[in-house]
């Protein structure tokens, strides 16, 4: 979690993190309840990480169908 923080700027931070953490903790909120703290954290974390994941995906997705990405040589 710190090196998540650290190393990325506060605007990375509130236009990439946010919605996934958002969506990750309704998600958690309303389906996960198992009645313990350590699983209910555990499945709040790997939910935020896949939406997290998903979402980097379809950014890359979509920079290379529009030719936006930056191409390494």
């Amino acid at each position: 979690m710190f090196t998540l923080i650290s190393r990325l700027t506060a605007r990375e931070l509130l236009l990439r993190q946010t919605p996934a953490l958002l969506l990750s903790l309704l998600v958690a909120e309303l389906f996960y309840k198992w009645h313990s703290f350590l699983l209910e954290t555990g499945g709040f974390l790997l939910t935020w990480f896949v939406l997290d994941a998903a979402g980097a995906a379809l950014t890359r997705l979509l920079e290379r169908r529009s030719g936006t990405g930056s191409t390494v040589s």
